[in-house]
């Protein structure tokens, strides 16, 4: 599904990333741990884009998505929302679990929107409180 090879990234004249390669297969679910400055948030804007890569191959469900705007790879279904950082304080936790399906129809997002609070019950008790 996703298989990053050989990413590097670069902060001016500062490498963030040496070479990083991962594949996450289909229906796999991954965690970068690591302390502060050890690569997880550049390793993910620049799968984004967000911060483009110097060199290395992004590939995402078979297609090569190196150097594709932002803009697109959200259309694909990537996306990253930073951890703590109350992106939407005003709104309740359903809202927010909503706009992860901006560009979905309303069939999809529903569909998802089950499968998200069956994994996460506590979601479901939470789901009119402000995030």
């Amino acid at each position: 599904m996703l298989k990053v090879s050989s990413l590097n990234i670069y902060y001016g004249a500062v490498r963030a990333l040496n070479n990083i390669s991962i594949h996450v297969k289909e229906k796999e679910f991954v965690s970068l741990i690591g302390s502060n400055g050890a690569g997880k948030t550049s390793l993910l804007n620049g799968i984004l884009n967000i911060v483009p890569p110097k060199s290395g191959e992004i590939v995402f469900q078979n297609k090569t998505i190196t150097g594709l705007p932002t803009k697109k790879k959200v259309k694909m279904g990537i996306s990253l929302v930073p951890e703590g950082r109350r992106v939407f304080p005003n709104m309740s936790v359903h809202e927010n679990l909503e706009m992860g399906g901006y560009q979905k129809s309303s069939k999809i997002k529903n569909r998802q929107m089950e499968f998200v609070l069956d994994l996460f019950p506590i979601l479901k008790e939470r789901n009119k409180q402000l995030a």
